[in-house]
């Protein structure tokens, strides 16, 4: 039922990196590539935070490239296929030089660990699986965004994800379990009073999720825009929608034109109007899951008079989530979607 929008109105900040010029290639790319989630000097917002010493001191450049190349499916962190080698490298040199005194480890040797898989089940039950999930699924939300509820002031990685699995070795996960994590909830196991063949067999579980990883997956999407015809007027276009929307229990927040805070009120095109709504209670459990949700809330929907009749357009939330890279997304995009769906078809009987 709904149709393909022209191209050019589907206009939405998806993150970017300022416009000034960066001082070298390694920051210039790390700025237009990273920043948004991870802040511009390192210090994590949607993304985690990567100037901690403890972490750039325990990963070494193959960790690093392998996560940039592949991200973290369905986790925030998306894949970036298309820099390369060098440009990698270069962001890999810009992130070491916010603790140049710090040197990295050595490349870890990559031969296995040799623990027991059923007694690291146990141990990573009552030690690992508080933080990063039953099945290794990582903590909820994102970042480090302090300003909205987190069960931890870091989300903890997944460990059951293919992109992790890829970049870790053996030798960087026991690492991180002997020495923990300085600046994160991480603690070390030895401190908890773990021997090092306990952390072994742990080591072995947590590589054993190789054999069955979680499969991320995102809803099927056509179109990034949502779009309904209407047999009415605009005016009464927009007074159905307004119906509408409260009958699904949101409020009204404001009726505009599309153009206004862009051209003067004289030369506003008053065919184009944008109507906002909102469930304060729905969107606040959206931005407990990605708090880049905000971009596109509250609720809107666009009607447009053109000569061929009255369209409503909207975002369409699910072509969104798949854009962020977070699965937990995807019901409440889905549900938003459903939303829409449901107010313009009600606006258009």
């Amino acid at each position: 039922m709904f149709k393909a929008v022209a191209a050019g109105f589907f206009l939405t900040l998806l993150g970017s990196g300022t416009l000034w010029a960066a001082p070298d290639e390694g920051a210039r790319l790390y700025e237009l590539n990273c920043s948004a989630c991870h802040g511009i000097n390192g210090s994590g917002g949607v993304g985690v935070p990567l100037a901690l010493p403890a972490f750039l001191h325990a990963v070494d450049d193959a960790f690093l490239s392998t996560t940039i190349r592949e991200g973290r499916p369905g986790r925030i962190m998306p894949a970036h296929p298309s820099l390369s080698d060098e440009q990698v490298q270069a962001i890999i040199t810009h992130l070491r030089g916010w603790v140049a005194d710090i040197p990295p480890p050595p490349s870890p040797a990559y031969a296995p660990v040799e623990g027991d898989a059923a007694r690291g089940k146990l141990l990573y039950g009552g030690y690992c699986a508080s933080c990063h999930g039953e099945n290794g699924e990582g903590g909820h939300g994102t970042g480090v965004t302090f300003s909205r509820p987190r069960e931890l002031p870091i989300m903890p990685p997944a460990l059951n994800n293919a992109g992790f699995l890829k970049a870790a070795s053996d030798a960087m996960i026991k690492r991180t379990l002997m020495e923990g994590r300085v600046g994160t909830p991480m603690r070390s196991f030895l401190t908890l009073g773990l021997n090092e063949q306990n952390i072994d067999d742990i080591v072995t579980y947590v590589r054993s999720f190789e054999q069955t990883p979680i499969r991320w997956h995102f809803a099927e999407v056509e179109e990034p825009v949502m779009m309904l015809d209407s047999d009415y007027s605009l005016e009464e276009t927009v007074e159905n929608i307004k119906r509408a929307a409260l009958g699904k229990n949101f409020r009204i927040i404001r009726v505009q034109n599309l153009e206004d805070g862009f051209f003067p009120e004289a030369e506003q095109n008053k065919k184009q109007v944008v109507v906002y709504f909102c469930n304060f209670n729905f969107i606040n459990q959206a931005l407990n899951l990605d708090p880049r949700i905000g971009l596109f809330m509250p609720c809107r929907i666009t009607v447009v008079e053109e000569p061929d009749g009255v369209h409503m357009m909207a975002i369409n939330p699910r072509y969104l989530s798949r854009v962020y890279n977070n699965a937990e997304l995807d019901q409440a995009c889905t549900q938003m979607f459903n939303i829409y769906a449901e107010i313009m078809e009600e606006a258009s009987l």
